[in-house]
């Protein structure tokens, strides 16, 4: 085995104590998730913090205002829900950010000393998690592993029973409030980049109903009405190119789309009587929202701040509750009643993260592509010339940069550097023709958009063209690695985290979901297509690369295995090149405060040394 250079860790990155206790300030402030309620006692809540320093489940009731840690597992927990009735809280438990386990369960009010929790759902499979919706009588779990997608349901707490299986990629995703319904996600006509939707007897797993709108056109199910008997389905569809919304009445046969008047693409959440939705909408990185009236079609839009709307519910009373950022003020849970007012819905104890800086604007107009929306900050007080640039590239590919707080790109600014987001072809929120563009080639597809960005920032004298730096994590890891080979003059450093490096390595190890996104993603398998894999592959390119690169990866990670990454750094070695590895004991990302400091740290003290600064 190789040993490669490791990356050095430094005790600081600023002289100044003021500014060192700022930056790690805003990562170590209390954070929280939207709380999710129990529908049928809406005072018993979850919801995620890293108060402990590492991101763990919370429970809260509202009647007391009492709170308690319920997880704490040493790579945290990121999956959880709370049943109908309250009495007990469901959390995914994996082994070492592995994302592969077991849903367990445990009381609200905490299970005995030294006790552990119990298994959620007797005999179903271990596996990805695949989904989960809870009923007072009958509870669904979702698993998928090499052999497909399974789904469980257990009535009464009684050993699990097979709803579903099938080799394609799927999962749970809505169960009618009567519990007699199931609506499901598949992928059975072989792309679950747009997927396919079923609704099943819970009695039997019979189908009672099926929808597919054909070739490139998903469907997902928000959510069945809240009120018992009605089997009303709310989908978001993309018949018209961008996501909109419809009710499926799955009990008539009927279907109505719901027309709003608004640029960009929506998602909405039921109000608790069924007889309005809360609608979300997304345009040009930003949120706002809506009341739409399904009787009368009337529209209201709600009175929030301009900046991003990370998810939204609504009370039983019609309190409308949602997480809320922009780049400049760190996010928050506020609640919106009836008359208008608003106030901050929960604030964790000590110290609040320091303010950044905002976003600012810019469309790139390219010839035969359109327009590639990217977002940008300066430095406070760095004047008007070129400056050290970060293009941070974002992950998913079906994802976003959003006007949304940042501890990560406040860093890099308050260390001197521009940050600029390209939401290159691949992104949400910009229509269905631009999130599918990257098919059959991706990765250059979106790196020939960063490269136009990139020339608009060096002509307006935004970027030093001698000290441009890529950077990203995920799929951005596996576009920055992408990028270093294949634009060799653009970039003076390079950083990839947990990044897809040898693509036909990382398809033989990776979670099988992500093997079906592959696969609708070149338009087959390496053994169909193996040229187009090869193409967009890192590792094709690794003898192009001059820049020096670090590279973070996570030991447990099952999207982007660390075989394939091992085998990319063998030939970064093989060739004496300038690079750096840093390796921690996790899956895809740290939800550990301290772990994501250090990483940082290492990234920042990496590109300046590269760039001699």
């Amino acid at each position: 085995m190789t040993n490669h250079p490791l990356a050095e860790v430094p005790d600081t990155l600023f002289a100044d104590a003021d500014a060192e206790a700022r930056w790690r300030a805003r990562f170590t402030a209390a954070r929280v998730s939207l709380p999710r309620w129990a529908h049928d006692a809406p005072d018993r809540n979850l919801y995620l913090s890293n108060l402990s320093g590492v991101w763990e489940v919370y429970a809260w009731d509202r009647a007391t205002d009492t709170r308690r840690q319920v997880t704490d597992r040493p790579n945290g927990t990121s999956y959880a829900t709370i049943s109908p009735d309250g009495e007990h809280l469901w959390w995914f438990a994996d082994s070492d950010g592995d994302e592969f386990g077991n849903w367990v369960r445990e009381p609200f009010a905490g299970r005995p000393a030294a006790g552990a929790p119990e298994g959620a759902v007797p005999g179903s499979d271990a596996g990805y998690p695949a989904g989960i919706e809870l009923g007072r009588s009958v509870s669904v779990v979702g698993v998928s592993n090499d052999d497909g997608t399974t789904i469980f349901l257990s009535r009464d707490n009684a050993p699990a029973t097979v709803l579903y299986r099938d080799e394609h990629d799927g999962g749970v995703a809505a169960l009618s409030r009567d519990e007699t319904l199931l609506a499901i996600a598949h992928s059975e006509h072989g792309d679950n980049r747009h997927s396919a939707l079923r609704v099943l007897s819970t009695a039997d797993g019979s189908t009672v109903a099926d929808k597919w709108d054909g070739p490139g056109k998903g469907l997902d199910a928000i959510g069945f009405s809240p009120v018992p008997g009605d089997q009303r389905l709310l989908v978001l569809h993309e018949r018209r190119g961008r996501e909109e919304l419809l009710i499926w009445d799955v009990a008539a046969g009927t279907e109505t789309e719901l027309v709003v008047d608004l640029p960009g693409e929506l998602t909405a959440e039921w109000y608790p009587d069924g007889s309005a939705i809360v609608v979300v909408h997304t345009h040009e990185a930003r949120n706002t929202l809506h009341h739409l009236d399904l009787a009368t079609g009337t529209r209201t839009q709600l009175p929030t701040a301009p900046g991003t709307i990370g998810s939204v519910s609504v009370r039983p009373d019609g309190t409308i509750e949602y997480a809320w950022s922009d780049a400049a003020s760190p996010s928050v849970v506020r609640a919106l009643y009836g008359d208008g007012t608003e106030r901050v819905l929960l604030s964790p104890p000590g110290h609040t993260a320091p303010p950044s800086v905002p976003l600012q604007d810019v469309f790139v107009q390219r010839e035969g592509v359109g327009q590639v929306h990217a977002l940008y900050a300066r430095p406070p007080h760095a004047g008007d010339g070129p400056l050290p640039t970060v293009f941070a590239l974002h992950g998913g590919p079906h994802s976003a940069d959003e006007d949304r707080f940042s501890a990560y790109r406040a860093v890099w600014l308050d260390a001197g550097f521009a940050v600029v987001h390209v939401n290159y072809r691949g992104s949400t929120g910009y229509g269905s023709a631009w999130r599918d563009a990257i098919e059959g080639r991706p990765g250059l597809t979106e790196l020939a958009d960063v490269a136009a960005v990139h020339a608009w920032a060096v002509d307006k004298g935004l970027a030093d063209p001698a000290r441009c730096v890529v950077n990203g994590a995920s799929w951005g890891g596996y576009l920055s690695l992408l990028a270093l080979g294949t634009q060799p003059g653009l970039w003076a450093a390079g950083i990839a985290g947990v990044p897809v490096a040898d693509y036909l390595a990382a398809y033989a190890d990776e979670m099988e979901p992500l093997r079906a996104f592959d696969r609708a993603l070149f338009g087959g398998s390496p053994d169909e297509v193996p040229d187009r894999y090869t193409e967009c592959s890192p590792i094709t390119y690794v003898d192009q690369v001059r820049a020096p690169v670090l590279v973070v990866a996570g030991e447990n990670d099952p999207r982007c295995p660390i075989r394939q990454i091992d085998n990319y750094l063998d030939r970064l070695a093989a060739r004496d090149a300038d690079y750096q590895v840093y390796r921690y004991d996790a899956g895809h990302g740290s939800l550990v405060v301290a772990e994501t400091i250090k990483q940082i740290a290492i990234e920042v003290q990496f590109t300046r040394t590269a760039l001699g600064l």
